[in-house]
């Protein structure tokens, strides 16, 4: 995807996947993400290099709000015995929690809470943001859909009346994200992740532009990494429970839509971090690490 000269102007955010109460997304929904996913008018080109592209688009209602998505595209180098798949890899890394654990070194905390329905749970999770920014976590609606080879996973933001908002953390928004997974072949495919999150802040410019052009690629590669090993790991850690393939296999309690509500950003304290200056541990960081820095060690 290139930029366009003269993209046209951004439309402003829509309520929660078009709705103003809770639901477990249909048809239609994933069907929209996936347009949105795969559209081109609006979006800006920041970054691309070594297969990982970022794009950014300002929403107009708010020039502090942005959506941002990420594709990359990688060829696996395993064979096929050692990997079926590389999107039916993919999609149980970004699935399994316990792994996640593993390979995503910004995550604090993150758990499910409750299935909703076969392909729906509610789920925590908190991470770290640059130093010296406040931490943030949210609670999402989760749900996901196989696509024969292709996968969509997409979550937005509830409030749970047993998970208020912690003292420690800001409680971030998400609108809308998640994972556009394709197979384009068998030892090769493309992951878009497409994102529009309220950090609930004014956050400085830095951020904005460390996020699209370090962290964004950064995790990516990170995420190729995670992959790559996740068939070993999995061999060790039960592995043959996956419940987001076979549903029956869940110990989560179910919860009832009627229990959730969903979280509008303007409900939440507002954090002003506008003139906060980047750390000289994070800016140095950034610099000298490069991409290729990530520690693997943990993935075994």
């Amino acid at each position: 995807m290139e930029q366009s000269a003269a993209s046209p102007e951004p439309p402003g955010p829509r309520p929660v996947l078009g709705r103003d109460s809770v639901q477990v997304p249909d048809d239609q929904d994933f069907r929209s993400f996936r347009s949105e996913c795969e559209a081109e008018a609006g979006w800006n080109l920041t970054y691309s290099k070594a297969g990982v592209s970022v794009w950014v688009q300002a929403v107009e209602m708010d020039r502090t709000l942005h959506k941002i998505k990420v594709g990359c595209s990688r060829h696996c180098a395993l064979t096929p015995s050692d990997w079926e798949s590389p999107s039916e890899t993919l999609y149980d890394v970004l699935h399994d929690i316990e792994y996640r654990k593993k390979w995503d070194s910004n995550v604090i905390e993150t758990f499910d809470i409750a299935r909703l329905t076969v392909n729906a749970d509610v789920g925590y999770y908190s991470w770290r943001c640059p130093k010296p920014l406040k931490n943030r976590d949210v609670i999402t609606l989760r749900s996901w859909l196989p696509m024969g080879t292709d996968y969509i996973i997409m979550n937005y933001s509830v409030k749970h009346p047993k998970y208020p908002p912690r003292k420690d953390l800001v409680r971030a928004v998400s609108i809308q994200t998640g994972y556009l997974i394709q197979s384009t072949g068998p030892k090769s495919c493309v992951i878009t992740y497409l994102a529009q999150v309220d950090p609930k802040g004014s956050l400085p410019k830095w951020v904005v532009n460390k996020s699209s052009q370090f962290l964004a690629p950064k995790a990516m590669k990170k995420m190729y990494k995670a992959c790559v090993k996740y068939p070993e790991w999995k061999q060790k850690h039960q592995p043959h429970f996956k419940p987001w393939l076979h549903p029956e296999q869940s110990s989560l309690p179910s919860l009832a839509l009627s229990e959730l509500s969903v979280q509008h950003a303007d409900s939440l304290e507002n954090i002003d971090e506008s003139a906060v200056a980047e750390s000289r541990e994070d800016r140095t960081g950034s610099a000298g690490g490069g991409e290729g820095s990530d520690d693997d060690t943990s993935l075994t």
